[in-house]
């Protein structure tokens, strides 16, 4: 497949990584020599120096026989542009990368200025902002875990935590796990040692240790059974302080409102402050600079349930939640720009880092799976993605056990969803038409483990 990327920042040159690994045909697309000089340097693709709103550029790139175009440049306008250029010269399918959310509605069904965007040639919009404001939703939802990811409805249920001295099966195996208490509602799919950044897929003779960053797939009736074995505390959020009036922060605090939370934005910007009290009548907008620990003293931060730092700055982000940890709150997230912070979550005491960008590339990577995905997500602080499957009539896997099915050593099997009801299937467990597969695996067997539901 020939794929065109325009933005060769870290949305761009994620999406180029993941599609690398399946061997398409990629081209990047940027006007920053540099970053296409380190994408040259780490990635094997072809790299254009150009201008993607220029018809001569696109050109250069062969977008007439492109089956994709995806415009992913931090310029919401010249990614619309990119892709409506792009379809009129004879591209496939194109994606768009949007960061208002007037936009991305406005073309829905019901809404009052009704826009075709598919007319004007933009076949897929994705909005960052609206993705990470939804991740943090999620995570608020179970407030003791760092990562959460639902699949169908919550069917199956993606969660990551890390485990305290109080929980039961440290020190033991996967396997004596299972034998001690058997019959549970959960599986480990991937695990990150305290201190490392490698990341071990679990076989039975994996051992639990204390401070591990273990992600489980659960059925509707395992959250609470791991809330008891690992010893996270289920605790009630009411209280929740945002630091920033971003499209993130609004956007969230517009659902959060909604349901019911006791919103607080802190904002520093006295005009978007302004905006901010009169689109959220039933959220507290306070004027005010966050980054002052004696500001969020006065606001009462120890009180909280909740602290989100969603400000356009990363290193804020962190060191507010380190602040807003230290007074006791209960849960911390940290919106963070750079891929490479998110192995300091795990090590510094922050509960939850959010990207925006690896949010955005993953929601655009799972349109071209080819062995029918329909939901992906990667795992915070580790090298691994997690994928859903449909199971096909002639895919390799159907009328096969688990256990018969030669699936790479870096990839597992988390659970299966069956007529709408999630299952925790092992060894044993035989495989229909019609199923959905939740697989865990590391991106170098992707393309392999692809292979199996082809």
């Amino acid at each position: 497949m020939k794929i065109i990327i325009a933005g060769a920042g870290e949305v761009g040159f994620h999406l180029a990584k993941l599609f690398s690994y399946e061997s398409h045909a990629i081209t990047l697309l940027d006007i920053d020599e540099d970053r296409l000089e380190y994408a040259n340097k780490h990635l094997d693709i072809k790299t254009i120096l150009g201008d993607a709103t220029l018809p001569s550029s696109l050109k250069e790139a062969d977008v007439v026989h492109s089956d994709m175009v995806i415009a992913v440049t931090s310029n919401q306008s010249i990614n619309i542009s990119v892709c409506v250029f792009a379809k009129q010269m004879g591209a496939g399918r194109t994606v768009a990368r949007v960061s208002n959310q007037e936009l991305l509605e406005s073309h829905q069904l019901g809404s009052e200025k009704v826009i075709d965007m598919k007319a004007l040639g933009i076949d897929e919009m994705i909005s960052p902002e609206s993705l990470a404001a939804k991740e943090v939703e999620m995570l608020l939802n179970q407030s003791a875990f760092t990562d959460t990811f639902k699949f169908d409805d919550g069917a199956l249920t993606m969660i990551g935590l890390t485990l305290r001295s109080k929980a039961p099966f440290i020190g033991n195996t996967v396997q004596e796990a299972a034998d001690i208490f058997p019959g549970l509602h959960f599986v480990p799919i991937a695990l990150q040692r305290y201190g490392t950044q490698l990341t071990i897929m679990p076989r039975g003779d994996t051992i639990f240790k204390r401070g591990d960053r273990v992600y489980f797939i659960t059925d509707s009736e395992g959250v609470e059974e791991l809330y008891k074995l690992t010893g996270a505390e289920k605790r009630s959020i009411k209280k929740v302080m945002i630091l920033g009036g971003s499209n993130i922060g609004k956007t969230l605090a517009e659902k959060l409102c909604k349901e019911k939370f006791a919103v607080k934005i802190i904002e520093k910007d006295l005009k978007k402050a302004t905006h901010l009290a009169n689109v959220l009548p039933d959220a507290l907008i306070i004027n005010a600079d966050g980054r002052n620990v004696e500001i969020l003293k006065e606001e009462n931060i120890s009180k909280m349930d909740a602290f989100i730092a969603v400000t356009e700055d990363s290193e804020t982000n962190i060191i507010t939640c380190l602040v807003a940890n230290s007074k006791g709150v209960r849960k911390t997230i940290a919106l963070v720009e750079n891929v490479d912070y998110f192995q300091l979550s795990h090590s510094i005491g922050i509960h939850s880092l959010v990207n925006k960008k690896l949010l955005a590339a993953n929601s655009i990577f799972r349109y071209l799976r080819k062995g029918d995905v329909i939901a992906m997500t990667k795992l915070n602080n580790m090298n691994a993605e997690l994928l859903e499957f449909v199971v096909k009539a002639n895919s390799k896997v159907t009328n096969s056990k688990i256990i018969d099915i030669n699936f790479p050593r870096t990839a597992v099997v988390g659970g299966v969803i069956r007529d709408g009801k999630g299952i925790i299937a092992l060894g044993d467990f035989k495989i229909r038409e019609g199923d959905r597969i939740v697989v865990c695996t590391l991106p170098k067997s992707i393309k392999s483990v692809e292979n199996l539901f082809c």
